[in-house]
């Protein structure tokens, strides 16, 4: 069984906070995860994936948490958002007595925006939120994993990936269950993963009356992974309102599918930079597989090579902080002169810039786009391209070349 890193930050949240929320995407190993507690601390464990459950804690919340006892992991929590109320009254009951408050409920969710919004209202102070993804490349091959900053110790790890075996691994996708189940190929996975899982969620969210139209939307949405994410083309193209394409993309957002990057913005710099979010599928398998891309070989060679390659690396960097339990302060920058940087990190009142490049060799044309930040009221921190060279080297004192393998 593959050891996840945020089962360390689950036990952190336990001993600090009432109550732990987990949001991710289905199939991600959220009820793999918490399902561990019941023998490492004693937790009960009910899911309202079961209709009798769920009807009972809908109709009688109280009882329901009688019944079932706490400390309590509730799986799929969205789908009673009344029992939030109780277990307020739970936890505010024990602190008024100045009982042990923290470690009472773990609870998980598929559809973030729900389950975010019943949280904020009745959870405030209470309740620490994490954010699960599909594996890591660290997890895969048993590593550890720290936030990532060009600054780190980079080492050798183990299983290093060439260039095709991480196209191989970008096509392939980190669902668990694609590791965990030998019988089971990605194809077959993703196959049916859309039609019972993202089919089944997106109906509960919106009323879904042209499913046809919705997925020529996903299929294309997949094949701008990496892009600026431009509504008006979209519709377009799928034939439907932009309205309606903001809120497909509301729904996979709050599904855990996609997630928006936003431009950087410093008032101290060039005002002509975009304002529109990237957009980022959060599995690579998932995105190639509704974009009908099934084969590495073509993929390494296609136009959607470098977006993909992108995808995978800030999925692995943002993945790093997530399940460390820390935000994801990452951002781009675009301006109307057509710089470009893919990725900056700002972290402890630094800006790390980040190229990602397919290539191996790199010269200091590469980050032109750097010095368009050098007035930006944050000092640049130390930066680097992301690629996939063997060995890591330097091009200035404060710029690096680093292989994929180091994320």
């Amino acid at each position: 069984m593959i050891q996840r890193t945020i089962t360390s930050t689950i036990k952190q949240s336990l001993e600090a906070y009432p109550v732990t929320v987990i949001t991710g995407a289905r199939q991600v190993g959220k009820s793999t995860v918490v399902y561990a507690f019941t023998k490492s601390h004693g937790f009960h464990y009910v899911s309202l994936d079961n209709i009798e459950e769920r009807n009972l804690a809908n109709t009688d919340p109280k009882y329901f948490i009688e019944r079932h006892g706490y400390p309590l992991i509730i799986d799929e929590v969205q789908y009673a958002p009344i029992l939030m109320e109780v277990i307020e009254e739970i936890v505010n009951s024990k602190r008024i007595k100045q009982e042990k408050a923290n470690g009472l409920f773990i609870l998980t969710g598929s559809q973030s925006y729900e389950l975010m919004n019943n949280i904020s209202q009745s959870m405030a102070g209470r309740a620490a939120v994490l954010t699960m993804e599909p594996l890591s490349q660290n997890e895969i091959n048993g590593e550890e994993e720290i936030p990532f900053l060009p600054s780190n110790d980079f080492k050798k790890k183990k299983n290093e990936l060439n260039s095709h075996e991480l196209f191989e691994r970008i096509i392939q996708g980190n669902y668990p269950e694609i590791y965990s189940n030998p019988a089971m190929n990605s194809e077959m996975f993703y196959q049916r993963y859309v039609s019972t899982y993202i089919d089944r969620d997106v109906n509960q969210l919106i009323n879904l009356k042209d499913k046809s139209r919705f997925h020529s939307f996903m299929q294309i949405l997949a094949s701008l992974t990496g892009q600026q994410l431009n509504m008006s083309t979209i519709s377009k193209a799928v034939g439907v309102t932009v309205k309606t394409i903001g809120d497909w993309i509301s729904v996979l957002e709050t599904c855990g599918l996609i997630y928006l990057l936003q431009s950087y913005n410093d008032v101290s710099i060039v005002k002509r930079i975009t304002r529109t979010p990237k957009i980022y599928f959060s599995d690579t398998g998932l995105a190639a597989h509704l974009a009908k891309i099934n084969d590495a070989s073509t993929l390494e060679v296609s136009a959607f090579a470098g977006a993909f390659m992108e995808t995978y690396v800030m999925n692995e960097i943002r993945k790093t902080y997530l399940n460390n339990g820390k935000n994801f302060n990452g951002y781009y920058y675009r301006d109307s002169n057509q710089n470009e940087i893919d990725l900056i990190l700002l972290e402890n009142a630094k800006l790390h810039l980040i190229e990602i490049k397919k290539g191996i060799s790199f010269n200091l044309k590469d980050v032109s786009s750097f010095k368009q930040l050098e007035k930006s009221r944050y000092e640049i921190g130390e930066s680097c391209i992301i690629c996939n060279t063997k060995e890591n080297y330097s091009l200035t004192r404060n710029i690096k070349v680093i292989s994929v393998n180091c994320i």
